[in-house]
């Protein structure tokens, strides 16, 4: 089973956003021995929508869409899986108790169609505002917002597709900065950190050695293989940034 991804909004066409959910993605199922196959963008357009849905019920592949599930008359995902599928769309009894318990009387009359959905889905929590998302056979629908849609994309992964995790020994991978200070580098060090929650992170500094003569900090990322190698190349970006030369360890 491949494992691909719509991203859609043309927000995101136009360049008013940039998309952050194919590198999050990437980084979510390196971290269970899983890779992206393919990724589709995709303006507001429910033609092409429900085009691409059609292929993606049809691919037998893992697929999340990203986007298109709210309220507003440009949130045209939802109608759009119910076409693709030949379903009628309708609100699911458990997001409406969700969306009821959220709003009260103000679910009327147009947050409660955030819970319409093709007749056959399955709600995916909503950790943040408990509004749900939805699961139609192997392909799962969160929100645009990254705060929602990535946990979302876990719980997915770990509650359903456990089998198409990959167990591998872990390896540490990492690179040396050249003339660093580790006090200079903790706010950066923490983002990783959290970016980066299933990979241990080191750094052990030094005031030089035989073979590296000045100070030095040397990095590590301990974890599966892929993400590790993903987190490695975005460290080595980020301080190159800041102005660091960066080398290979020996």
């Amino acid at each position: 089973m491949k494992t691909g991804a719509l991203i859609i909004g043309d927000e995101l066409l136009s360049g008013k956003r940039q998309d952050k959910h194919m590198q999050a993605l990437i980084r979510m199922l390196a971290a269970r021995g899983m890779k992206l196959s393919w990724v589709e963008y995709l303006g507001d357009d429910p033609q092409r929508i429900e085009a691409a849905l059609a292929r993606a019920f049809a691919s037998g592949d893992l697929v999340f869409s990203f986007g298109g599930i709210g309220a507003t008359p440009d949130d045209h995902t939802r109608g759009c899986a119910a076409r693709a599928l030949g379903e009628l769309l309708a609100v699911h009894p458990q997001a409406r108790e969700l969306i009821e318990e959220r709003f009260g009387t103000d679910a009327y009359p147009h947050r409660i169609n955030m819970g319409a959905f093709p007749s056959s889905a399955q709600i995916i929590p909503n950790p943040v505002n408990q509004i749900p998302g939805f699961s139609c056979r192997n392909v799962h629908f969160v929100p645009g917002f990254p705060s929602m849609a990535w946990p979302m994309v876990e719980w997915v992964l770990d509650t359903h597709y456990r089998q198409l995790f990959s167990a591998e020994p872990e390896v540490e991978l990492g690179c040396i900065a050249l003339e660093a200070r580790e006090g200079d580098l903790i706010s950066l060090m923490q983002e990783f950190v959290d970016r980066y929650p299933a990979l241990r992170l080191s750094s052990l500094p030094s005031f030089g050695t035989e073979a590296i003569p000045q100070m030095h900090i040397e990095f590590g990322f301990t974890g599966q293989s892929a993400l590790a190698a993903i987190a490695l190349s975005e460290w080595r970006r980020a301080l190159q940034a800041k102005g660091y030369v960066v080398q290979d360890k020996a």
